[in-house]
């Protein structure tokens, strides 16, 4: 029996654009997605989705109320479903055994808990979440000890391997499509059926399957690995700066050699997101519960990496400007931990905000996606601060860069947003505290320009000139 009904429970990254996806491309199948909260599905129905992604707004205006729904009904969308994926959160774990490295699955064994209750006929159960290796056989378990008279499972591992600001493209356009299941018929059977589905756009050459512990740890095996490539050309970052090399003309040096490859090693703040540190984390605590310490110890230094390429950046602005930041105002551009999402999780610009308010700074602060309310969220969480009052007098969210500029002593660029290319960064030094630096963050700003116009310009990498002229400001003007 061909797949006629899909369930997908977790309305969000994953969930909502996998979803929409499949919908448009198997306009045979119904497809729902379900939440408990009402607010987030609300959303999904509404004209401004919950989460910002191109070319998801076309998509789910195409399917939505024909083959795509999005629903609180989590009872029905089950009950109807011959598939399920699970696409719900898997946080690292800030309390008991593992804190601050393991998955916390609670919710995945939530998911599985509401399917054996619910389920009266046969499922497909999918991993959709990132998960550690062997957690199907958690899952399994709650099922089995859960088992109603002529109801099975079949538990299927297809991780997602979707970056977020180009993730409608990666669905269309997958390197890949991974797909672990158990090496019986009923597993061969149910690993078929997902096949089918993504055959209808994806060639079947680029189906690969695996057992299911293989696709567990493939998923945690990618992230990691972009995440060393990051890390690896940060580090190098640091030693071009003491001896004055650039380290964009390395990347693209090592770039060409074909081994290498040039993806992945553009210098930058910092990696962040909800995958990379969760990922490696998560791995490196494996590793540990599998007595390989040598094995964590090495991952664990692509996160320490990351940690240092953030702190050292911020101690550089601190420096620069006199060593102390107090009272002084600076402007964060971008707030999202990359381009073309809205996602703040785990984002670089949380930690500079973090270390310049712990040193007394005032920030203005201005993000094209990111909302005010998130801003302020990331900013007053209990792991951030002790006086969420302090930090809501101590930052500005504006509408736009130049608002955000005006009256600072300098300017922080922490997110890769093409609009802050096309800036007119003359009009933005003429209305700020003399004299006027830029932190550029993602090494994306035409810096010759900008020392021409009287900036003091520090960046990723490479060293920077002083300003090619003097410019003259009022005595009102200085700090």
């Amino acid at each position: 029996m061909a797949i006629k009904s899909i369930c997908c429970l977790g309305a969000g990254y994953v969930g909502g654009p996998t979803c929409s996806v499949i919908a448009l491309k198997c306009p045979e199948i119904k497809v729902t997605v379900v939440d408990l909260s009402k607010e987030r599905i609300a959303q999904w129905n509404s004209d401004k989705l919950p989460i910002f992604e191109p070319g998801l707004d076309e998509v789910v205006k195409l399917c939505r109320g024909k083959n795509l729904f999005f629903s609180n009904d989590v009872s029905t969308a089950i009950l109807e479903a011959d598939l399920i994926f699970i696409s719900v959160n898997t946080p690292t774990k800030v309390i008991g055994n593992g804190k601050g490295r393991a998955a916390d699955l609670k919710y995945v064994e939530e998911a599985a808990r509401m399917i054996a209750d619910i389920a009266k006929n046969n499922k497909i159960v999918v991993e959709k979440s990132t998960v550690p290796v062997r957690a199907a056989e958690s899952i399994a378990k709650i099922f089995i000890a859960n088992q109603k008279p002529g109801v099975s499972y079949q538990i299927l591992s297809n991780p997602e391997f979707l970056a977020e600001g180009t993730a409608i493209n990666d669905l269309l356009n997958a390197d890949r499509v991974l797909i672990g299941g158990e090496e019986s018929a009923g597993g061969k059977e149910a690993i078929e059926k997902l096949c089918s589905i993504y055959e209808h756009w994806i060639p079947r050459k680029k189906i690969l399957t695996t057992n299911t512990w293989s696709s567990e740890l493939s998923k945690l095996a990618a992230n990691a690995l972009l995440a060393q490539r990051i890390s690896s050309i940060n580090s190098l970052s640091a030693v071009c700066e003491a001896t004055g090399a650039d380290v964009s003309e390395v990347a693209r040096a090592v770039g060409f050699d074909s081994r290498i490859g040039s993806k992945f090693l553009q210098p930058s703040v910092g990696f962040g997101g909800s995958c990379f540190q969760k990922d490696i984390l998560n791995l490196v605590y494996i590793c540990q519960c599998l007595n390989l310490p040598e094995v964590a110890a090495y991952w664990q230094q692509v996160i320490d990496m990351n940690e240092y390429q953030k702190s050292r950046f911020t101690a550089k602005i601190i420096e620069s400007l006199l060593n102390t930041v107090s009272g002084k105002k600076i402007c964060i551009l971008g707030f999202a931990f990359k381009c073309n999402t809205g996602d703040t999780r785990e984002s670089p610009a949380v930690y500079v905000a973090k270390t310049l308010l712990d040193e007394g700074a005032t920030l203005k602060i201005y993000d094209p996606k990111v909302e005010e309310i998130r801003i302020f969220e990331d900013l007053t969480h209990p792991t951030i601060c002790e006086s969420p009052e302090e930090i809501r007098k101590n930052v500005l969210v504006c509408k736009d860069a130049y608002t955000a500029s005006e009256g600072c002593h300098a300017v922080v660029v922490c997110t890769e947003w093409s609009e802050f290319t096309t800036l007119d960064y003359k009009k933005i030094y003429e209305r700020m505290m003399k004299p006027a630096y830029i932190f550029d963050g993602r090494k994306m700003l035409d810096h010759e320009a900008l020392i021409s116009i009287g900036y003091h310009v520090q960046t990723i990498g490479k060293r920077l000139g002083k300003p090619l002229v003097t410019r003259s400001w009022s005595t009102n003007s200085i700090a």
